[in-house]
């Protein structure tokens, strides 16, 4: 039979994330593309659609990458992470294109 050595490593992919020490990417490697800009522009014209209960645009971008990320809307206690630089990207756009 042979033994764990006799196995070799998993190795990863040129340009993918570093396994971890079971051979599984690590959790949050998935969707690590950068963004697109039309992508962040959709975004951001869609934070707009929550001014209607708090014109606050932080909590608007959040809301929208948490629904692009996740697919829903975060519930009361939702406390999964989302890509910061999409947030990021998106809050930079959404108040790049506010009046000033």
């Amino acid at each position: 039979m042979p033994s764990r050595q006799d196995t070799p490593e998993p190795q990863p992919t040129p340009g993918s994330a570093p396994l971890d020490p079971q051979g599984q990417e690590p959790a949050g490697a998935q969707n690590q593309e950068p963004p697109g800009s039309a992508l962040i522009e959709q975004l951001a014209r869609e934070s707009r659609q929550f001014d209607g209960t708090g014109a606050d645009p932080e909590r608007n971008c959040w809301l929208v990458v948490h629904r692009h990320h996740h697919g829903v809307l975060p519930s009361e206690y939702d406390i999964r992470e989302i890509p910061e630089d999409l947030y990021l990207a998106v809050l930079a756009a959404r108040r790049a294109s506010e009046p000033s």
